[in-house]
C-alpha cells in the first residue's frame, strides 16, 4: 500500500509563508482526490484543501487566497502553498488520499 509522509512544517511569523509536503512511497498518478487537513490544538481535524483532478480545487473559506494545493506525479508528491500564515494556522496538517492511512502530519507554528 502507497504510504504519505508530510514534511515542510516549521515556526514562522504572522504574515510567513511555508510549503508543506506530501511525499507517497508509490506513483500517486491513480490517485485523483487528495486532501490537506488541519488539526489545532485540542480541536478535530478539519479539511481545508483538496485536488481531484478534472474538478476545481476546493479550499476552506478559512484559507481560501492564501493557501495553493498542487501535485507533481513525477516526483509522487502533493503540496500545500502556505501564505499570509495566521497564528490560527497553528497546529498539525495531514494529507490523506482515499484507501490510504493517515501519515504522522506535521507541525505548523505560527507567532503573532
Amino acid at each position: 500500500q502507497v504510504q504519505l509522509t508530510e514534511s515542510g512544517g516549521g515556526l514562522v511569523q504572522a504574515g510567513g509563508s511555508l510549503r508543506l509536503s506530501c511525499a507517497a512511497s508509490g506513483s500517486i498518478s491513480r490517485i485523483d482526490l487528495m486532501g490537506w487537513y488541519h488539526q489545532a490544538p485540542g480541536t478535530e481535524r478539519e479539511l481545508v484543501a483538496y485536488i481531484n483532478d478534472g474538478t476545481p480545487d476546493h479550499y476552506a473559506d478559512s484559507v481560501k487566497g492564501r493557501f495553493t494545493v498542487s501535485r507533481d506525479n513525477a516526483k509522487n508528491t502533493f503540496y500545500l502553498q502556505m501564505n499570509n500564515l495566521k497564528p490560527e494556522d497553528t497546529g498539525v496538517y495531514y494529507c490523506k488520499a482515499a484507501g490510504l492511512d493517515w501519515g504522522q502530519g506535521t507541525q505548523v507554528t505560527v507567532t503573532s
